[in-house]
């Protein structure tokens, strides 16, 4: 076995990888970039490397000076984690040549199934039934376009080189194609610099199921079973299920047949993922693609069989024989596994970064994460913040649990997509295992209604109560009333605060009566006693009758309010303040820190309410900015490749008049 690895990534893949390697015994090297400087994985690490600048090119993707770090840190492998240089042959190849071995398969295995046209071939050779499709090496738009209409509407346009949702289309009608070409082709020119596609008949109805395979250097080829992954938003998962609920044992054992033929016909050796897309009516099944890596979802494999895919991968890399033979694995228990990001689901969701102010989470929940309170969600790099992970001996059971430790945990300091995993694990469709990959978008209305992320009459009761009693304030004294200022002495003065949220600015009318507030919250009258304080948390009775308890953290005068399943973002908004700053639909900003990748306008074009103006690339992925009114363009001070700051101008249109 290693005396010392590196760990070639950063995240919580990094802080997992040490996890078990110190269990182990084997000593770590974290590289980090210069933006993760200060990070978890850094800190967790027996000794750690600078790589390069924050930009993940100039770092995380620099394999010469991985390679380089490894050798001076006297590490004899490397672990790359996913994502970056997990699935680069060159990188795995130059690993070889150094004698440092790399925790994966081969270069040539790598190489076989990196390209999906080539994996398509392998499969297909191997007996794995896979979608009919188009992988010619014809790539003209006329060529792929008449392909497509011999296929059949609708189809998929995908990226041979992609993963993860990227350099991927949806096309459900022929007069699309060509805009919907375009655009995957530049999204993998710029993420995998390869801009060849293939074109797949898109399975109505499909599910995403996958199985989990290892491969040693003995012959020894083994399953690990299946995982559904078919909850998803933009291609990319959101929620994963092991086993895969409702799947026959007769297709689930053809599943796992495919799957290790297909990996002894590679000779293919440490983790792997075969994906295969199914049928949900008949669970006819189809390859899709193989993933030679760890995959984000593999910790629903471990909670399920009990073992540690780390360690089987540090075992394997070391010559080992794989711990187990096939029917020594079983499958115990159902387990879920959700992707807590920082993304405005709301907003299309759309990535966000900041500091991370307060999180916390039930201790019977596994969390997988990469950040602690006080750290940062880089523009520069994926916007997941955390996993969590839960089991239960059944499915019903599981998802009780995870509905219960999405409702207590507490993430504050940026935008996240919490309420919106409660909503799926609370919704009867999901609750029944009806799951496919059009599930999000079919249910769209029920998983992000009108009031989500928006304040209620209870979240503005809490938060008044919080600014009028000057909780944020208090350091010592447990009583609240300790703190009196001129307003509340005259006890009959009122008060009127202003929140803003979502854009929408939310007046609330105080009057203090004694222990009392009386509120005017819209044309709603409430009277609010003052119940309980503890470490934030809040409870009010309201009316005397109905008592409601919510946690509250607070950036100066940005307040995220937690009421159960409810997460609301509110800005005290101060009259004539600094943030009182004009504006308007007309004038279009930066949502975050991005790069202009297209623009579709220009100056004195007339446009209409909700035409696209522009592309911007942030945080891995396109984004379309939109017109927000009807009007001429007076303004558009950004051109293809400018990088923009957060709240830059875009493009200002002159609203027409109203008839």
């Amino acid at each position: 076995m290693f005396e010392k690895i590196l760990v070639a990534n950063r995240g919580e893949i990094a802080c997992r990888v040490i996890r078990t390697a110190r269990r182990m015994g084997i000593k770590t090297v974290a590289v980090y970039s210069s933006a993760d400087r200060k990070s978890l994985h850094v800190r967790m690490a027996d000794d750690a490397v600078h790589i390069g600048g924050a930009s993940s090119r100039d770092s995380y993707l620099r394999g010469d000076r991985i390679i380089e770090a490894a050798k001076k840190a006297g590490a004899q492998a490397i672990h790359p984690g996913y994502g970056f240089l997990s699935e680069n042959e060159d990188f795995a190849a130059a690993c070889k040549k150094a004698s440092v071995v790399f925790i994966g398969p081969s270069p040539e295995a790598i190489k076989a199934m990196g390209l999906k046209d080539r994996a398509k071939d392998i499969m297909t050779k191997a007996g794995v039934p896979v979608v009919p499709g188009y992988q010619g090496k014809k790539q003209d738009a006329a060529t792929l376009k008449k392909e497509a209409g011999k296929i059949g509407y609708p189809v998929l346009i995908k990226a041979v080189a992609g993963g993860g949702g990227k350099g991927m289309r949806l096309v459900e009608k022929e007069n699309d194609f060509a805009g919907a070409l375009e655009s995957c082709k530049r999204e993998a020119a710029s993420s995998f610099g390869n801009d060849y596609v293939l074109i797949e008949k898109y399975i109505q109805k499909p599910r995403h199921i996958e199985m989990q395979v290892f491969g040693d250097s003995h012959g020894n080829a083994v399953h690990l079973f299946e995982r559904d992954c078919s909850l998803q938003r933009r291609h990319q998962k959101v929620v994963e299920e092991a086993p895969a609920p409702g799947l026959s044992e007769k297709t689930r054992a053809a599943m796992g047949a495919a799957a290790v033929g297909a990996i002894k016909a590679l000779k293919y050796e440490n983790a792997g993922t075969i994906e295969f897309i199914m049928d949900s009516q008949t669970q006819d099944f189809y390859f899709m693609e193989m993933n030679t890596r760890l995959q984000v979802e593999h910790p629903v494999t471990e909670m399920i069989t009990g073992l540690d895919l780390v360690e089987w991968q540090l075992r394997a890399a070391a010559g080992e024989k794989l711990p187990l033979p096939q029917d020594e694995i079983k499958c115990e228990g159902h387990a879920f596994e959700v992707r807590l990001y920082a993304e405005d689901a709301a907003a299309g969701f759309l990535p966000q970064s900041g500091k991370i102010a307060r999180f916390i989470h039930p201790q019977e929940c596994r969390v997988e994460t990469g950040v602690g309170e006080g750290d940062e969600v880089s523009i520069h790099y994926d916007p997941m913040i955390a996993k969590l992970v839960v089991i239960g001996d059944t499915r019903e059971r599981a998802l009780y649990r995870m509905s219960g430790a999405l409702s207590e945990t507490i993430l504050a300091g940026l935008t996240t997509n919490q309420e919106f995993l409660y909503n799926i694990f609370n919704h009867d469709g999901f609750r029944k295992g009806s799951v496919d990959t059009g599930f999000i978008a079919r249910h769209e209305k029920d998983l992000l209604p009108p009031s989500y992320g928006r304040a209620g009459l209870e979240e503005l009761a809490l938060a008044s109560v919080w600014v009028l009693a000057g909780l944020e304030n208090r350091t010592t004294s447990p009583d609240p009333w300790a703190r009196r200022d001129n307003w509340r002495l005259n006890g009959f003065l009122k008060k009127e605060i202003s929140f803003v949220s979502r854009g929408e600015t939310l007046k609330v009318i105080a009057q203090c009566r004694g222990p009392f507030f009386d509120l005017l919250i819209g044309k709603e009258k409430v009277v609010a006693g003052f119940h309980k304080l503890d470490e934030g948390r809040l409870t009010l009775r309201l009316d005397g009758k109905n008592f409601i308890t919510g946690l509250i953290v607070a950036q100066g005068r940005d307040l995220t309010v937690f009421r159960g399943s409810k997460v609301v973002r509110l800005h005290q908004h101060i009259q004539g303040g600094k943030d009182d700053s004009a504006g308007g639909e007309g004038r279009v900003i930066a949502p975050m820190p991005g790069k202009i990748v297209n623009v579709m306008v220009k100056k004195g074009q007339g446009v209409e309410k909700g035409q696209p103006l522009l592309v911007m690339e942030a945080m891995k992925m396109e984004m379309t900015i939109r017109a927000g009114v009807s009007g001429v363009v007076e303004e558009i001070p950004v051109a293809v490749n400018d990088q923009v700051k957060d709240g830059a101008l875009l493009a200002s249109i002159k609203a027409e008049e109203a008839a």
